[in-house]
């Protein structure tokens, strides 16, 4: 689907969503334009080989350019006249043989009418409808490494690829994007308008990887203030830029060459650490994080007493109580945790 603009609200026009097409609407184009020349070639053979059951009234000869003349006309039901069949032959084909090519032949033109008028229209005004109610969805703002990697391990997690919307300026990375079933626009992040087109301020988490600490920290900076309510988590590669990063809204930032330092020095201690920690964040391991709300039937339980799996964290009021701390020994409402699980079968 090609970029259309959107007006809403009287903001400036944004871009629409698109989803990814099974076939590109070239090669759609050129099979149903192949088909009907194909059927059409068949009509000028079949006419030509039985030219001598036809009649020209002009001049009583039928040439070649005759022959596709009215092989023109037939296939259009125009029907002049001056060219008709005279043999018995020559009508039996034009029933049995011309009349079922020239009913496929209007059904392909009719039906790329359909295709790329109606239902193309359709098709774009059915997104701008999902765009305009977009609530409870990811926003991936970068699909470079690590936004295709987490854009991969959400639907690996069982998040339906219609509930992602990803934004990256490269249309090779939203044609990747789009392979997964997401819904990608071509745009800026840093900008406003194109965070308010998606409706950011509705959506249950931001994902910003735009692979320049200075461009994630300005796109952080730009959603922050038009969702303050939402969790962002950005990533950036540089340690001093970790704090910035949080200044500008970020509720979680992530450094990737840190990690990847951390299970280094790790495996230096121990071979399997690394491979631990690996099977923790990944949906493919026996194990995996999980953070939730507390449910009422554990509460004014022990963090250590979680019939899902080993408590290891809670986040009370703004801090944080290890599951070795005193505090840990009951849980109360509104407590949020952090448990290992086994990954589901």
């Amino acid at each position: 689907m090609d970029l259309h603009l959107l007006r809403r609200g009287g903001r400036k026009p944004g871009h629409v969503l698109r989803r990814a097409l099974k076939v590109p609407v070239w090669a759609d184009l050129g099979l149903r334009l192949g088909a009907a020349f194909g059927l059409v070639a068949i009509v000028v053979l079949v006419h030509w080989i039985d030219r001598a059951g036809l009649k020209d009234t002009h001049d009583g000869q039928i040439s070649f350019l005759d022959v596709v003349y009215f092989t023109m006309i037939s296939i259009t039901t125009t029907g002049f006249g001056d060219i008709a069949p005279v043999s018995d032959r020559s009508r039996l084909i034009e029933a049995v043989i011309v009349t079922p090519i020239r009913i496929a032949v209007l059904f392909i033109f009719v039906g790329t009418a359909y295709n790329f008028i109606i239902k193309r229209s359709w098709e774009r005004f059915r997104m701008a409808q999902i765009q305009k109610n977009l609530t409870n969805h990811i926003i991936v703002l970068g699909f470079g490494v690590s936004g295709s990697e987490a854009v991969a391990e959400l639907i690996a997690r069982g998040t339906s690829p219609e509930c992602i919307v990803v934004i990256d300026p490269s249309e090779a990375r939203l044609e990747a994007a789009s392979r997964l079933g997401c819904n990608v626009m071509a745009g800026d992040a840093t900008r406003d308008a194109t965070l308010l087109d998606v409706n950011v301020d509705k959506a249950s988490a931001i994902l910003v990887s735009a692979g320049r600490d200075d461009t994630s920290i300005l796109i952080t900076l730009t959603a922050r203030h038009i969702a303050p309510g939402v969790p962002i988590s950005t990533v950036v590669r540089a340690a001093d830029n970790e704090g910035l990063a949080r200044q500008a809204g970020a509720s979680t930032v992530i450094n990737p060459v840190r990690f990847t330092g951390l299970l280094m020095a790790g495996s230096a201690h121990g071979t399997h650490v690394a491979d631990y920690i690996t099977d923790l964040a990944s949906i493919e391991g026996r194990v995996q994080l999980v953070e939730r709300t507390v449910t009422a039937a554990e509460v004014g339980k022990s963090l250590s007493a979680l019939s899902s799996g080993r408590g290891l964290r809670i986040y009370r009021d703004g801090g944080t109580i290890g599951f070795w701390e005193p505090a840990a020994a009951e849980l109360k409402a509104g407590d949020v945790i952090v448990e290992i699980t086994p990954t589901p079968a």
